[in-house]
């Protein structure tokens, strides 16, 4: 599955999830661009990793994400692989728990992140992509198959990840082949709450009992880290995967078979 000579810009890889599926594709020989929001860890990644590109700004902003596969692009001649791992938690929070006036702004603020800016990063990256017949891979996740895993608004933005999915599989064929990854849940990401419930500084890594609560959930008895997971990425990325296109892969411990 190596990335040799492949070029990728990955949104959202400052922590967890997206920062080991960085350390992934590098171990796997690609050439790595980023677009982080937090300056601190997109200070981190470029000491950490001085021949990464590290763009900071925001995946929700088209000049952000130009910005970046234009960096891309420059440096490495082109761009074959967009990966977004980009995204916010409701913490669980139904519809009851929803005050009237917290709805619709935490509702615009869960569907910005968590699909908007796939949408708009993908886009910034169309023209490249098509010209290397390069892959996407999306971060989609097991609340968008299976109710229960988060509140009403991530798991119907996780749902629309699912048709960003299959959408832009079926238009963007056969120049771009367009996948997604489902994790389950994962110990050590930093995955926050919307700013719109105050809800900005709460991470689901700092949650007590986190690691025994995954393995109680899952039939295979295991909490994956970001490391488990980013396989998948490196799979769907290579030309191993070149005749899969509008699917998803699922490290998340067997959610799937549990009754």
């Amino acid at each position: 599955m190596t990335l040799a000579g492949k070029r990728a810009l990955i949104v959202g890889a400052g922590s967890g999830i997206g920062r080991a599926v960085h350390d992934a594709f590098v171990a796997e020989g690609a050439a790595v661009g980023v677009l982080e929001r937090d300056a601190a860890k997109a200070g981190d990644l470029r000491r950490a990793a001085p021949a990464t590109i590290v763009v900071t700004g925001d995946a929700t902003e088209p000049d952000a994400n130009e910005t970046a596969v234009s960096a891309v692009v420059e440096r490495h001649g082109g761009l074959d692989v967009l990966v977004s791992c980009v995204g916010v938690f409701d913490f669980n929070r139904g519809v009851r728990d929803l005050g009237r006036e917290e709805l619709v702004p935490a509702f615009d603020e869960l569907f910005n992140v968590n699909v908007a800016s796939m949408l708009v990063s993908v886009q910034a990256a169309l023209s490249p992509l098509t010209a290397a017949g390069g892959a996407v891979v999306l971060t989609a996740s097991t609340s968008g198959f299976y109710a229960g895993r988060g509140g009403v608004l991530y798991v119907a933005s996780k749902f629309a990840v699912r048709g960003l999915v299959v959408a832009l599989a079926h238009e963007l064929a056969p120049g771009i082949r367009v996948n997604g990854v489902a994790p389950g849940g994962t110990l050590g990401t930093d995955l926050r709450g919307p700013l719109a419930l105050g809800l900005d500084a709460e991470s689901l890594a700092d949650r007590p009992g986190r690691e025994e609560e995954l393995r109680s959930r899952t039939p295979l008895a295991v909490a994956l880290t970001p490391d488990d997971i980013a396989g998948s990425y490196v799979f769907l990325a290579s030309d191993a995967a070149r005749g899969i296109t509008g699917t998803f892969v699922h490290p998340d411990g067997g959610i799937g078979v549990k009754g």
